[in-house]
């Protein structure tokens, strides 16, 4: 019982979702990175909507209807240089730490609720 309640817990489930949105945001941002000298390369990211559309569904109990992470072209990004690329390397580096440092902390959650069910089964703290 306590295993089905801790995999199908909300917060669980909204954890391995934004794990996977973090993980793809992670490439985007990569590809943006290894892209900057590349001409006329365009940004790519997740929709800018995404985080508002998965926090009203994650408030509506509605999870199963969350977005599922995809990037796209960011249509926000605007070019300054001749050559049309659009990425700015200061701002994919800031988005670069959020990330890793959101990424870690959904990391702990979900490695914390795996060890509080292997402590639970086995009766060890490690």
């Amino acid at each position: 019982m306590m295993i089905e309640s801790l995999f199908s817990s909300k917060n669980y489930q909204a954890s391995k979702k934004l794990l996977d949105a973090a993980t793809l945001r992670h490439e985007a941002l990569a590809t943006n990175l290894a892209n900057v000298e590349t001409p006329g390369y365009k940004r790519i990211d997740l929709p800018k909507s995404f985080s508002a559309e998965f926090a009203a569904r994650l408030r509506s109990g509605n999870l199963a209807a969350a977005p599922t992470p995809k990037l796209i072209e960011d249509p926000h990004a605007t070019s300054q240089r001749k050559d049309g690329n659009n990425v700015e390397i200061d701002k994919e580096l800031l988005a670069l730490g959020k990330n890793v440092a959101e990424y870690d902390v959904l990391t702990e959650f979900v490695s914390g609720s795996i060890r509080r069910l292997r402590m639970a089964i086995s009766g060890r703290t490690s």
